[in-house]
């Protein structure tokens, strides 16, 4: 049946052809934008997962950065720890020079190891990064220690992930700096001071409470000595052997604070290493789900504009028929 008021033909060519132009439109956008799924519109599920996921990568990043700061603060006192061993352990020496040396040469002496006490303290106080150090400490109740000098464990920001439940969880890597401290102001206990200024048993050489300081001439079983305040001036060779036990005990506490240290880079620089190789994982992850195939969309895009082509063509036919019904009623 033909009708001039009704043009099945063209509607059904009319609705064809939009639904060829919707999804030119949606394949022209895929390759604009280089994504499949660029709105909430497009797949509100994928584009849920790849926003979360994006966000969460900018959160390693920031990871990173923290991972970035605590290795140069970790660099910091790691380097600062090993010039102190080395002039503990020149002061070791001395101590060994001086056994037997007159007392003239013991002033000498003692004025070489005042040169490198003097270093010591240098060193610590200048092994700060951004703020942060480490090794000469403030160890108050006020900066949210447990008691005067007794420090707070350092803490780095290590990684962003997230729980079953969705909840954000940081893990962090702990410095022990109470164990690492060479110096701390607020210490007032043999015990807690740092590793080198702390007083130390003569007979063991070991930082303890009950030990006082050695007198010139005099041997007390609670002598004790400090490497940061011995003086061989006046001692007799006995207790310069005992110096040298201080020393020998503090310079094996130092091996120990450099060997926490050294553990803590070599743990940062495995965590930066995953971190790096994590957010490639998530990049990878959010391009699946979200990116559009240019392959796959540049051969759609040729193959939709041929049937936009078909579909104007098949349109101008359906229109057409009024005119041949027109012809009708012509002589």
């Amino acid at each position: 049946m033909s009708s001039i008021m009704t043009n099945a033909s063209a509607m059904t060519a009319l609705q064809t052809l939009s639904a060829t132009n919707k999804s030119l439109e949606t394949t022209q956008n895929r390759i604009s934008t280089g994504y499949r799924v660029s709105e909430a519109k497009d797949n509100a599920a994928y584009w849920s997962i790849a926003t979360t996921m994006r966000s969460d990568n900018k959160a390693l990043s920031v990871v990173q950065d923290a991972l970035g700061l605590g290795a140069s603060k970790v660099d910091t006192a790691y380097t600062a720890m090993n010039k102190i061993m080395e002039r503990v352990d020149e002061i070791k020496v001395k101590l060994v020079a001086a056994v037997g040396a007159s007392a003239e040469n013991k002033d000498k002496i003692q004025s070489e190891i005042e040169a490198l006490q003097t270093q010591l303290k240098s060193f610590a106080d200048s092994a700060s990064f951004s703020g942060t150090n480490w090794l000469s400490v403030n160890a108050t109740v006020a900066a949210g220690n447990p008691a005067a000098g007794v420090h707070a464990d350092a803490e780095i920001v290590s990684s962003f992930t997230r729980d079953a439940a969705g909840n954000v969880v940081l893990a962090k890597i702990k410095i022990d700096v109470q164990s690492i401290k060479l110096y701390d102001s607020a210490a007032t206990t043999a015990e807690t001071r740092g590793i080198v200024e702390g007083l130390r048993l003569a007979t063991t050489g070991v930082r303890d409470d009950t030990a006082t300081a050695g007198v010139a001439n005099t041997i007390a079983a609670t002598d004790g000595y400090s490497v940061s305040t011995l003086t061989v001036v006046g001692f007799t060779d006995a207790q310069i052997t005992q110096m040298i036990t201080v020393a020998d005990q503090t310079l094996s506490e130092i091996a120990d604070a450099a060997t926490l240290l050294g553990a803590a880079k070599k743990q940062i620089d495995l965590q930066k290493e995953f971190t790096t190789s994590l957010m490639d994982s998530i990049e990878r992850g959010v391009g699946q789900l979200v990116d559009a195939d240019m392959n796959k969309e540049s051969t759609r895009l040729q193959a939709l504009q041929v049937q936009q082509q078909l579909g104007i063509q098949s349109l101008q036919i359906a229109n057409s028929n009024a005119q041949r019904v027109l012809s009708l009623f012509q002589n």
